[in-house]
């Protein structure tokens, strides 16, 4: 049956058509919502040549930096004590250097029979920017004196040349540390290679730690040993002195020792 789709019955259909559900118009062909969507032809295989992953060449790993033979190697190309000095107050890989005013070399004649080897700077030493300048080093003039021997003597036979094992002050007055000892001992070594003492006077614990690699200054003073090849004499250091006077009579034949040792020298 055709009947003509008048205004009236094509609105009587779309109210039918809205009162099943129907709420709007997708497309004027109707969707299979069931049906399985064509897939694409996979794309033909080409033939590749598969390719290695290139290795990341690894980075040498640097050195690790030795202080110690930084320090050798500066001190070794000193040709003299003036260039010593220069290369040690440059030496930028100890930290006592951070704390410090002065760089404390030496003090004396360098051309003495005596090298004294002290333990470091304190604070009028740090102020001064001279070894054993307070109450420590008015002693050790007064007791090198006794034996006519004295930092101020310009003839090599009567004069001190003094020195210390590092040359900064360590905070608070502290020891040095091993590896600070370890780190300057090549500056110490061309110093005294450099001066070419007859004799070394190793004063404390410190002193004897640096040179000998031992400790214990009331079993090692008065004993004479060696470094570096020249006899080499442990003493008690002033400071303790001050503190121990009854030790002073120690001190008194450790210098009468060392007075006896010159003159057996040619």
């Amino acid at each position: 049956m055709n009947a003509q789709l008048d205004w009236h019955l094509a609105r009587a259909l779309l109210e039918w058509q809205v009162e099943l559900g129907v709420t709007e118009a997708i497309a004027d062909a109707p969707l299979d919502r069931f049906a399985l969507p064509e897939r694409p032809e996979p794309a033909p295989a080409t033939a590749q040549t598969p390719q290695t992953p290139r290795a990341t060449p690894l980075a040498a790993p640097e050195p690790a930096f030795d202080p110690v033979a930084e320090a050798e190697r500066l001190a070794g190309a000193a040709g003299d004590l003036p260039a010593l000095a220069e290369a040690l107050a440059a030496y930028s890989h100890c930290e006592l250097r951070r704390g410090a005013r002065s760089c404390v070399f030496a003090d004396g004649q360098p051309q003495a029979r005596v090298m004294i080897i002290g333990e470091g700077p304190g604070r009028e030493e740090d102020l001064q920017g001279k070894p054993f300048v307070g109450p420590a080093g008015r002693l050790l003039d007064a007791m090198f004196a006794a034996i006519d021997l004295s930092r101020e003597a310009p003839a090599p036979e009567s004069a001190l040349y003094i020195t210390n094992t590092v040359p900064w002050r360590p905070p608070g007055n502290r020891e040095p540390t091993p590896e600070e000892l370890a780190m300057l001992r090549p500056f110490l070594a061309r110093h005294v290679e450099l001066a070419a003492p007859d004799l070394v006077v190793l004063m404390g614990n410190v002193a004897c730690q640096s040179v000998l690699g031992r400790r214990g200054i009331l079993s090692l003073r008065g004993t004479w040993a060696e470094a570096w090849g020249r006899p080499v004499l442990p003493m008690l250091h002033p400071a303790y002195l001050l503190r121990n006077a009854e030790a002073k009579r120690e001190a008194w034949a450790d210098l009468l020792s060392l007075k006896a040792r010159l003159k057996a020298l040619p």
